[in-house]
């Protein structure tokens, strides 16, 4: 009697804990609840040599004390170039799927590339969307898409030339080192990711000759396509940095377009949304140069010393040249022109500022030396005046040259500028200012209205046309 009582205990016992069990697995969560991921960006840093695939995991972390059903696990973008399995079933969108309480998922991602497809972005992204009870969960994938040299947050601290074997890709920083020089010769493609900007502590040289130009561009190929071929703002700009010494800048036949916006600083170093910026004690040296379409400024020369030859900067969304708390600036043959666009829009700022100040707030005021020549350059554009050249009260040095130059300018200039053989407020006739097209067609005031001195020998304009026509601007 004793062993049925037990028996009978037994399988009660069983059968309870069988049912609190199975009621356990059952109760899923059915509203709200959060999924976490064992990594923030799932990255394949494999530089791909040839075409194959390469394979990377995470997982899907449950934390709560319910089972969670997942309706769904997917790429964000339907012809993604990357292809997932998720708990061991194979798709790009898979759905229903269980995750037990205080359990994971594996999932693996495999990215197929063929790395000399030239139609392959560089750097290549998408997202993975995890959705519980209606709510997503996302992470990014980044993988590289074309062969090249991928410099990802890289500093440079010997002296180094780069190769033209492949192009270069920055993503995040390049930094020149303080005792390094970097030189980059003709024929060599330079990439910069939406984050990145090139720091210079050392020594950049820029070395192309004649039509060879050096291109500086963001990384999205694929601009065509959306229809934004030229858009303004894809990377940061080159920062040659402050010191004693600063940064130094060599650069010969470069072409530095698309750019300005605001991106991740390095080691706080506080940076402008500028093209090119020239902080005090950095000194640089731009020839035969074009800076185009910055969605900020083109030259920022805060008290640093910038040599300008036959350059264009141009279609800007601040000043296309500004020297700010003073500095120096020697600027020759240049043209600055800024009519705005349909992504840059030109309606405050003036093309060029020379300032002996800066001003942050009411409450804090600086000031430097200011020395700027411009010699044969034009400035020109839409609004009313083009060109502001102004001091506050401070005993400091403020001088202002303007020599041969064709300018749109307000009624009058503060003494400190000294004026010479200028031409004023006269449409320079550029060819197609619309499109940004600014050789000077037939009949232009400054055709011959230069001065030949500055280049006795003669020099050769933009276009690598040999010259003694003594026009004003880079174009003869």
């Amino acid at each position: 009697m004793k062993l049925k009582v037990s028996f009978i205990t037994i399988v009660l016992s069983t059968l309870l804990i069988c049912f609190f069990v199975s009621c356990k697995k059952q109760s899923i969560l059915t509203s709200g609840g959060i999924l976490k991921f064992s990594v923030d960006t799932l990255k394949f840093d494999t530089v791909f040599t040839s075409q194959g695939s390469f394979t990377n995991g995470f997982l899907i972390v449950n934390p709560q004390n319910e089972e969670v059903k997942l309706s769904s696990v997917r790429m964000q973008n339907t012809n993604s170039f990357f292809h997932l399995n998720v708990d061991g079933f194979q798709g790009n969108s898979i759905t229903d799927i269980k995750i037990a309480a205080h359990d994971s998922i594996y999932v693996f991602a495999t990215v197929n590339i063929d790395p000399t497809n030239a139609n392959n972005p560089f750097v290549i992204t998408d997202n993975i969307i995890a959705t519980l009870n209606g709510k997503d969960f996302t992470i990014p994938f980044t993988a590289y898409g074309q062969n090249a040299h991928y410099i990802v947050s890289d500093s440079i601290g010997v002296n180094t030339t780069w190769l033209t074997d492949k192009p270069y890709v920055i993503i995040h920083y390049a930094v020149v080192g303080p005792t390094a020089t970097l030189t980059i010769p003709a024929d060599c493609k330079i990439y910069l990711h939406q984050d990145a900007r090139l720091f210079v502590f050392g020594t950049l040289n820029v070395d192309a000759e004649g039509r060879d130009s050096v291109v500086f561009q963001g990384d999205r190929l694929d601009r065509a396509y959306f229809g934004y071929i030229g858009y303004p703002g894809e990377w940061g700009g080159i920062y040659f940095v402050g010191g004693n010494p600063g940064g130094q800048g060599n650069i010969n036949n470069a072409v530095i377009k698309n750019c300005g916006g605001s991106t991740h600083s390095y080691q706080n170093f506080y940076t402008q949304p500028a093209a090119i910026e020239v902080d005090s004690g950095a000194n640089l040296t731009i020839n035969h140069s074009i800076v185009e379409n910055s969605i900020g400024y083109g030259i920022f020369n805060w008290q640093g010393t910038v040599t300008a030859n036959t350059c264009l900067v141009k279609t800007t969304g601040s000043f296309a040249y500004l020297s700010l708390q003073g500095g120096t600036s020697t600027l020759t043959n240049c043209t600055f022109a800024n009519y705005g666009s349909n992504a840059v829009s030109h309606s405050q700022d003036p093309t060029v500022a020379l300032l002996n100040y800066f001003f942050p707030d009411n409450q804090h005021h600086y000031y430097g030396n200011l020395n700027a020549v411009m010699r044969n350059c034009i400035v020109y554009g839409s609004l009313d005046s083009e060109i502001v050249c102004d001091t506050a009260s401070y005993t400091g040095q403020a001088t202002v040259e303007l020599n041969h130059c064709l300018i749109k300018k307000g009624p009058f200039f503060k003494p400190f500028v000294q004026a010479d053989t200028c031409i004023y407020n006269q449409d320079p006739l550029f060819k197609d200012p619309t499109n940004g097209d600014f050789h000077l067609k037939s009949g232009s005031p400054a055709i011959g209205a230069g001065n030949r001195f500055y280049f006795p020998g003669g020099y050769k304009d933009l276009d690598n046309n040999t010259t003694i026509n003594n026009t004003i601007g880079c174009y003869q």
